[in-house]
């Protein structure tokens, strides 16, 4: 990304590999994803209103890694991710002005962050999805399972499977969900936004983020179950 000489903060994000390097080391950080304050950030973005650039140096620092960990979960590459990161912030120091205070400021970024995972998805034209119907629960007339008796397997899951292949089939399955509906669970199960918080994010209703939630945790449990062995009903 080509960037004017008037924006040395971008630049550094953008063009230094260091910050490169301390954006992956930011996503794995636990102090990189506690929450600030709203007051905190009310300072910031005034801040950056007036064309303090350190404030944008601060915000990057308080937010990389949380908006990179929600962009690489959604597009699954990590060179994609760090383009991402860097537009988001570009347009974060661009655009500071238009933001009212309507939302919390993190709410905006991890919407700019979204959209733009979102976009790039739809660019690519590479996101394979499965039909949900396949995987999800299936009920007789009267409201009872279809395939019954109903097994959790769940309780036995540590036994058989190591973590790591657990999060592999997760991960996998995930991948197959609609952009949407992944950044719903990415939101909700892994970075743990609020339903509410979340449909701020998105501009959803909480009801349309609860039914998209519910309808995507079916599905990932249904992919798992059918992947050891199980009924998806």
């Amino acid at each position: 990304m080509s960037l004017p000489q008037t924006a040395p903060a971008i630049a550094q994000i953008s063009n230094h590999g260091v910050r490169k390097a301390s954006l992956r080391n930011s996503a794995a950080s636990p102090a990189a994803r506690r929450k600030k304050s709203v007051a905190e950030d009310r300072q910031l973005i005034e801040r950056l209103q007036a064309g303090d650039q350190r404030a944008l140096e601060k915000i990057f620092d308080l937010y990389s890694g949380k908006l990179y960990n929600v962009a690489q979960r959604i597009l699954g590459e990590t060179a994609d991710t760090e383009e991402i990161i860097q537009d988001v912030f570009w347009t974060v120091y661009r655009k500071a002005n238009t933001f009212k205070g309507n939302s919390q400021f993190s709410t905006w970024l991890y919407r700019l962050t979204v959209n733009a995972a979102l976009g790039r998805i739809r660019r690519s034209k590479k996101n394979k999805e499965v039909v949900y119907d396949e995987f999800l629960p299936k009920f007789q007339a009267d409201g009872h399972h279809l395939v019954r008796p109903v097994v959790d397997w769940s309780d036995t899951l540590d036994e058989k499977y190591a973590q790591r292949e657990i999060h592999a089939l997760l991960g996998k399955a995930l991948n197959e969900l609609k952009p949407l509906d992944k950044s719903v669970i990415v939101l909700s199960d892994l970075e743990g936004l609020s339903d509410r918080d979340i449909a701020d994010t998105l501009q959803l209703t909480v009801s349309a983020v609860k039914t998209r939630l519910h309808r995507a945790r079916l599905f990932l449990r249904g992919k798992l179950a059918v992947h050891l062995g199980h009924s998806a009903a």
